[in-house]
C-alpha cells in the first residue's frame, strides 16, 4: 500500500516539476523576446516606420470593386447570366439609362451615336435597335406601336439604355455628362449602377479621410481625459495607425476589396485595437512605480501579453466568422479585419514598447493629474440598478431575438432619395419613365416557334409591360439571313436568344421577388437551361444567398468565441453567461429595426453582428476576468464592487472610441451601406455597454455559486456567509 502511494506521489511530484519546467521556459522565451526587442529598439522603430512607409505606397495599387454583384456565389443564375452575355454578345448587363430631353427622333439618333462613341461606353440601345433604324426613319412616330415607343420615347424625351465596361465607370460617367451637359440643359440625367459606382470611386477615398478627421480628435480628447500623459495618446494612436497603414498596404496581395472593405476597416481597425495599446502602457506606468524603464517595459510586456492576445482572439475569431458568408463580400471584409487585429497585436507587442523606452522621458515630463473622478461611487450606482436591468433583459431577450429575426433587409443601393447628382439624376429619369424594370433572359437559340410560345407566355404574366425579342419584334417567319447584322445581333448570338422583359416592378421587395422566380419557372418550362439576369435576378440571388449566411456566421462567431472563452476561463458556465450578455445587447440592436418598421441594407445587418460580438466580448471579458481574481480574496458583492470602480475606465474608454467610430462612419459616409453599418455599430456598442456594466454584475453574483462549481481551480473564497444573496 504505501509503494503504491510512494508512486502516486513520485509521478505527482514529477509532474508538478514538469509543469513548473514549461512555466520557467515559457517565461525564458518569453524574456529573451522583451529583452531582444528592448535591446534593439531603434532598429525595431526604424523597420516599423520603413514598413509603414513602403505600406502606404502599396496601398496606392490597391484595387477596389465596387459592384456587389462580383460576389455573390459562382453557380448563381445571375451570375452566370453575365458570363454567356460577356462570352456571347460580347458585353455585360447595361448598367447606366441617360434621358435627353427636348430632342427629336433624329437628334435622339445622332445622340445615341455620340453616346456610342465615348471610350468605355460597350453599347447603346435605343427604339431603332427594337424596330429597326431605317423603320424608324421612315415611319411617322405616332404610327410605332405606342408601348415600345414609349419605353424609349415620351413628350420628346429619349432614353438611352447605356452598357458601360467594367473598370470604365468613372471615366465614362464624366464624358456622358459632359456631353449631355453641354447644351446647358439641367433636364438631362444619367443614372444607374454604373453611375452609382462612378460616385462611390470619388466619394469612397475622401470619406475614410473625412472620417479620420474628424474621429482621431475626438479620440485624442477621450484619451487625453482617460490617461495621464499628454504624449501616450499619440503613442496609442502611433502604434494602430502603423499597424492599419501596413494592413492597408498588405491589401496589395488579395489584388482587389470591396468598397464596404475599404470604407469600414480602417476605422473598425483602429477602434477595436486601441485597448490593445491601453493594456500595455497602463501596466507600464503601475510598474515604473517600482522599477525602472527596461524592467517595468519588460514586467508589462510580460503581463500585458495573455491579455491583449485574449482579447485580439476574440476580436478574430468574431471576424472569422464573416469568412463563411456564401457572399464573399464577407470573406473580403473578415479577411482584411483579421489581418488587421493581427498587425494591430504585433504593432502593439513589438514596437509600441521600443517607442515608448525611446520616448519616456518626454512622457514622464508631459504628465498630468488624472482628470476623472473615482468611479467608487459610479461602481455602487451601477450596482444598485443592475438586478431590475437584469431582470428587464431577461423579460426583452425572447421578444428582441424574435424581432431581429423578422427584420426586413434591402439588397439594392436606391440612390434616388439622396442629394447626390446620381440620386438627383435617379430622381429624374423615374419620374418620366419609371424604375429601372428590366430583366434579360438567355435561351438556347433553338426553334424560332418555341421561342414565340415563350414570349407569349411571359407576355401574358403579371407585372410584364412587354417583352422584346427577335420573334416579337421581327417575327418567327423570317429567317434572320434575310436582316442586317446589326439588327440580328442585337437578338441573337451563336448560341443563346437574348430575349427583354420590360415590368412594372420596383428594383427590389417582395413582390418584385416573387414575379422574378415565376419569371424563370415560367422560362425553365420551355428552357431548362434559362438563365435570367438584371438588378431585379441579382438581388433575388443575394436575397436568396443571405437568407443561409445570416444563420451560419452567427453560429459560427457564437461558436468559436465560445471555445476561446472556454479556454480562457476553464469554466462551463462563464462562456454562456458572457455570450448572453453581448447577444442580449446584439438581439436588442438588430430588432430596433423591426419596432420602428424600417429595413436595413443586409451587408450592414449581417456585418454588425459578428463584429459586435467580437469587439464588445472584450468589456464581459475584462470585468469577469477582474471578478473572478478578486473572489480569491473577496466576499462576491466587495469583488463586484472593486471590479466596477477598478475596470469601469477602461470599458468606458473603449466604448467610448468604438461607438464614436460607428457613428463617424454614419455622419461622413454617403453609402448607406457604410452609413448604416456605423449606426448599427454605433448603437450595438452603447448596448453592449449597458449590457456588460449594469446587467452583468448582478448575472455573476446570482450565479456565482453555479460559477464556483462548474470552474476548474476558481479559488473562491469560500467563507462567504451571503453567498445565497445579493
Amino acid at each position: 500500500m504505501c509503494l503504491i502511494v510512494n508512486m502516486v506521489l513520485d509521478k505527482r511530484r514529477r509532474e508538478i516539476q514538469q509543469s513548473l519546467i514549461k512555466k520557467r521556459q515559457k517565461d525564458d522565451r518569453m524574456n529573451r523576446i522583451s529583452q531582444g526587442i528592448l535591446k534593439y529598439k531603434k532598429t525595431v522603430v526604424v523597420l516599423f516606420l520603413i514598413l509603414a512607409a513602403v505600406s502606404a505606397i502599396m496601398s496606392m495599387g490597391v484595387g477596389v470593386n465596387y459592384k456587389l454583384v462580383d460576389y455573390l456565389p459562382k453557380d448563381s443564375e445571375s451570375t452566370k447570366t453575365i458570363e454567356i452575355l460577356n462570352d456571347e454578345f460580347g458585353g455585360a448587363l447595361p448598367n447606366a439609362r441617360v434621358m435627353v430631353t427636348n430632342v427629336s427622333v433624329a437628334e435622339a439618333l445622332e445622340m445615341k451615336d455620340k453616346l456610342k462613341a465615348i471610350d468605355g461606353v460597350g453599347d447603346v440601345t435605343w427604339l431603332d435597335d427594337a424596330i429597326g433604324r431605317d423603320t424608324l426613319k421612315d415611319t411617322p412616330i405616332d404610327f410605332l406601336d405606342r408601348d415600345t415607343v414609349k419605353a424609349y420615347y415620351t413628350d420628346r424625351k429619349a432614353l438611352f439604355t447605356v452598357t458601360i465596361d467594367n473598370g470604365s465607370e468613372s471615366s465614362a460617367v464624366a464624358s456622358i455628362r459632359a456631353l449631355i451637359d453641354a447644351g446647358g440643359n439641367t433636364e438631362n440625367a444619367a443614372s444607374g449602377d454604373a453611375v452609382n459606382t462612378a460616385a462611390m470611386q470619388e466619394m469612397s477615398g475622401s470619406e475614410v479621410t473625412n472620417a479620420m478627421l474628424i474621429l482621431i480628435p475626438v479620440i485624442l480628447i477621450i484619451l487625453f481625459l482617460t490617461t495621464t500623459s499628454w504624449i501616450e495618446p499619440v503613442l496609442f494612436l502611433l502604434a494602430i495607425a502603423i499597424a492599419v497603414i501596413v494592413n492597408m498596404g498588405t491589401n496589395l496581395f488579395f489584388g482587389k476589396i470591396s468598397f464596404v472593405t475599404k470604407s469600414v476597416s480602417p476605422i473598425l481597425q483602429m477602434a477595436v485595437s486601441l485597448d490593445y495599446a491601453i493594456f500595455l502602457l497602463h501596466s507600464f506606468r503601475d510598474f515604473r512605480k517600482v522599477m525602472n524603464p527596461e524592467e517595468a517595459m519588460a514586467a508589462a510586456m510580460k503581463r500585458s501579453f495573455s491579455a491583449v492576445a485574449a482579447s485580439a482572439a476574440t476580436t478574430v475569431v468574431g471576424f472569422l466568422a464573416l469568412i463563411f458568408m456564401r457572399f464573399s463580400v464577407g470573406k473580403d471584409l473578415g479577411l482584411v479585419l483579421m489581418k488587421g487585429v493581427i498587425l494591430s497585436f504585433l504593432s502593439v507587442m513589438i514596437f509600441l514598447p521600443a517607442m515608448t523606452l525611446l520616448l519616456y522621458r518626454i512622457i514622464d515630463k508631459t504628465s498630468h493629474r488624472p482628470f476623472l473622478p473615482s468611479f467608487e461611487k459610479a461602481g455602487k450606482v451601477l450596482l444598485r440598478i443592475s438586478l431590475p436591468l437584469l431582470i428587464a433583459a431577461v423579460i426583452i431577450v425572447v421578444p428582441a431575438f424574435l424581432a431581429q429575426s423578422k427584420t426586413t433587409y434591402l439588397y439594392g443601393m436606391d440612390t434616388s432619395a439622396s442629394a447626390t447628382r446620381a440620386g438627383i439624376d435617379e430622381g429624374k429619369t423615374t419620374s418620366v419613365f419609371g424604375k429601372d424594370k428590366l430583366l434579360v433572359l438567355l435561351v438556347p437559340r433553338e426553334s424560332a416557334g418555341r421561342e414565340k410560345e415563350l414570349c407569349d407566355a411571359l407576355a401574358d404574366m403579371p407585372h410584364v409591360t412587354s417583352v422584346v425579342s427577335y420573334v416579337t419584334m421581327v417575327g418567327s417567319d423570317i429567317p434572320p439571313d434575310y436582316l442586317d447584322d446589326g439588327i440580328v445581333s442585337n437578338f441573337y448570338s451563336e448560341h443563346y436568344s437574348r430575349v427583354l422583359i420590360y415590368t412594372d416592378l420596383g428594383t427590389e421587395g417582395e413582390e418584385t421577388f416573387s414575379a422574378v422566380a415565376a419569371v424563370r419557372d415560367t422560362a425553365k418550362t420551355f428552357y431548362p437551361a434559362s438563365y435570367l439576369g438584371g438588378s431585379g435576378a441579382t438581388l433575388t440571388d443575394m436575397r436568396n444567398v443571405v437568407s443561409t449566411d445570416n444563420l451560419i456566421i452567427n453560429i459560427a462567431a457564437i461558436v468559436g468565441i465560445l471555445v476561446v472563452l472556454l479556454i480562457t476561463f476553464k469554466s462551463l458556465s462563464i462562456p454562456v453567461i458572457l455570450i448572453f450578455t453581448i447577444e442580449t445587447a446584439i438581439w436588442i440592436n438588430l430588432s430596433m429595426g423591426y419596432f420602428a418598421g424600417l429595413s436595413y441594407n443586409f451587408i450592414g445587418f449581417l456585418v454588425v453582428s459578428t463584429v459586435q460580438l467580437g469587439a464588445t466580448v472584450d468589456y464581459a471579458i475584462l470585468l469577469t476576468d477582474h471578478y473572478m481574481s478578486n473572489r480569491k480574496i473577496m466576499k462576491k458583492k466587495e469583488a463586484i464592487l472593486n471590479t466596477l470602480a477598478m475596470n469601469l475606465p477602461a470599458i468606458l474608454t473603449s466604448a467610448a472610441i468604438l461607438s464614436l467610430a460607428g457613428f463617424t462612419l454614419a455622419m461622413t459616409s454617403s453609402n448607406t451601406v457604410v452609413a448604416e453599418l456605423g449606426t448599427l455599430l454605433g448603437r450595438g456598442t452603447l448596448l453592449s455597454f449597458v449590457m456588460v456594466t449594469c446587467a452583468l454584475p448582478s448575472l455573476l453574483l446570482v450565479t456565482d455559486k453555479l460559477i464556483r462549481k462548474t470552474t476548474l481551480k476558481n479559488g473562491f473564497l469560500l467563507n462567504d456567509k451571503n453567498s445565497a444573496s445579493l
